[in-house]
């Protein structure tokens, strides 16, 4: 595998440097298309490059090294060696790490996502619990710096939410969340629970990548559009003008609305921007499964019925049951500290998709 991994990254570094001539002519300047498309081919392949130039200044300066352990100087052959052991490690992470940034490339990573939660099983508790991934999430976008738009809610009497849906925006946000979606799970003593017993209630979580028109072709005939008054928790009306949008999509029957905005045609366009991320989604679940992927971590399916996470409050412990990870921080993971539980998610992900490489070259 490592002979095969060099020659791709050998390749990948003779590709920059003929991009980098090519930049330079007038042919490609004035034609803004080809000047576009070659910055970015040069820019996906930018950080395996200089990675493995520094790899090789690496396995240089080790030939060096070996060279000068056997120096006469004893201070010099000692230095020597030490510094043996020192590359050896470097060059072992950076051996990894190349490994990595030759992993396929998610299409979707760099772009902002629709999240769609739901209260499932557990009546008021599930939609208090929906409430609470929301502003979960919502802590953790605060902590990224990103932006989080409100695109549907329809709230609970007894607090959360029966559905809300978001858009989150800002920088390669998909990366980040695309293992949020499923089936996540609560065990506590419901605040609408008098006796004080736990129960276990469930919300749906669906990660969506956003999509663009050029991603997504949708034709105004296969569309039914209906409008009707924006309403507040328990249908109060907030709003005298037909300015919500529902849209259904006749062929595949998924309807998506919006009602945040005072506009109707704001609504409008906020609802197709979901609709594109629905149909989009459907699209990759089902290619996934034509695709048969063995991985343990599934991107992009929504399988809504998949438990994916339970939340323990009695002893303040978060278990992902893909990767059998468990924290005991349960308190703070609701503060938005998800760093830890997605780290080791996108790790988990990234030595499957390894263990497949290697399978390709035995």
């Amino acid at each position: 595998m490592e002979d095969k991994m060099i020659e791709r990254l050998e390749a990948m570094k003779k590709r920059s440097e003929e991009i980098d001539q090519l930049l330079c002519e007038d042919e490609v300047m004035s034609n803004i298309t080809k000047l576009t498309a070659l910055n970015k081919e040069k820019a996906n392949m930018k950080e395996a490059v200089e990675g493995y130039i520094a790899y090789k200044k690496v396995l240089t300066d080790l030939e060096d090294a070996m060279v000068l352990q056997n120096d006469q100087d004893e201070e010099v052959a000692l230095f020597a060696k030490e510094t043996i052991k020192e590359l050896e490690v470097t060059k072992e992470e950076m051996y990894q790490n190349l490994k990595i940034l030759l992993l396929p490339k998610d299409a979707n990573d760099e772009k902002n996502v629709v999240v769609e939660i739901r209260g499932a099983a557990g009546g008021d508790e599930a939609n208090i619990f929906a409430g609470d991934l929301f502003r979960m999430y919502q802590r953790y976008a605060e902590k990224q710096g990103w932006k989080i738009q409100i695109i549907d809610e329809s709230a609970s009497e007894m607090g959360g939410f029966s559905s809300i849906s978001f858009m989150v925006k800002g920088e390669k946000v998909y990366s980040r969340l695309k293992f949020e979606s499923g089936a996540h799970r609560v065990q506590r003593v419901p605040k609408t629970e008098a006796a004080g017993r736990i129960h276990t209630s469930t919300a749906t979580v669906l990660v969506m990548p956003e999509a663009e028109e050029v991603d997504v072709t949708i034709e105004q005939k296969d569309l039914k559009i209906d409008t009707y008054r924006s309403s507040g928790a328990g249908g109060q009306n907030v709003n005298k003008t037909e300015s919500a949008v529902r849209i259904t999509h006749i062929p595949t029957g998924i309807v998506v609305a919006c009602q945040v905005e005072r506009s109707q045609i704001q609504n409008r366009e906020i609802a197709m921007n979901l609709l594109r991320a629905r149909i989009l989604a459907a699209k990759e679940a089902e290619n996934n499964e034509k695709i048969g992927n063995e991985r343990r971590l599934k991107v992009g399916t929504g399988e809504r019925s998949e438990k994916i996470r339970t939340y323990n409050y009695p002893q303040n412990r978060v278990t992902d049951h893909r990767i059998n990870f468990t924290l005991q921080k349960l308190d703070r993971i609701m503060e938005g500290d998800l760093d830890e539980i997605l780290d080791a998610l996108i790790n988990a992900d990234q030595q499957d998709k390894m263990e497949q490489e290697a399978k390709k070259y035995e």
